[in-house]
């Protein structure tokens, strides 16, 4: 069952410890938006998985991040949400991490769903037939007291 949140509420994310990431929710507009971004319409021909996860997460959270709390400069100052720097936040391996778990993959898993197959009958698949015939088992014996 697919359940709607209909409200489009912004929502905090805590992604590590003191920094939060408030979010508008992921929707289709966003993620059509993010496939379309300069960045990632740049990238070279035959460019890494590993290149297009980062540059297409940069381009949905330049669309998705509101505001934050946590994020300041070398001297400690808080720092306003820019492009900038919610590209530079997303260099950190920890924080893309998380931001691709709490917020990318919710709504991935919704369209791997969507995606199931039902066990191959054929294959090493929890829905394969069994062919082996149970295996026998000896008679049980008097164990001597």
């Amino acid at each position: 069952m697919i359940r709607l949140n209909l409200t489009a509420t912004p929502e905090w994310l805590d992604l590590a410890p003191g920094l939060r990431l408030l979010v508008g929710p992921l929707t289709t507009a966003l993620m059509v938006a993010a496939r379309a971004d300069p960045a990632i319409e740049a990238l070279p021909e035959g460019a890494s998985q590993e290149a297009l996860a980062l540059a297409m997460a940069k381009a949905v959270a330049r669309r998705a991040v509101l505001d934050w709390a946590g994020v300041g400069d070398d001297a400690g100052n808080i720092l306003p949400v820019t492009p900038e720097g919610i590209d530079a936040l997303l260099e950190i391996w920890p924080v893309f991490e998380a931001f691709q778990t709490q917020y990318v993959a919710r709504g991935l898993i919704l369209d791997a769903e969507k995606n199931a197959s039902a066990p191959s009958p054929t294959g090493p698949s929890a829905g394969a037939n069994a062919i082996a015939r149970p295996a026998k088992l000896p008679a049980p014996t008097a164990r001597p007291d």
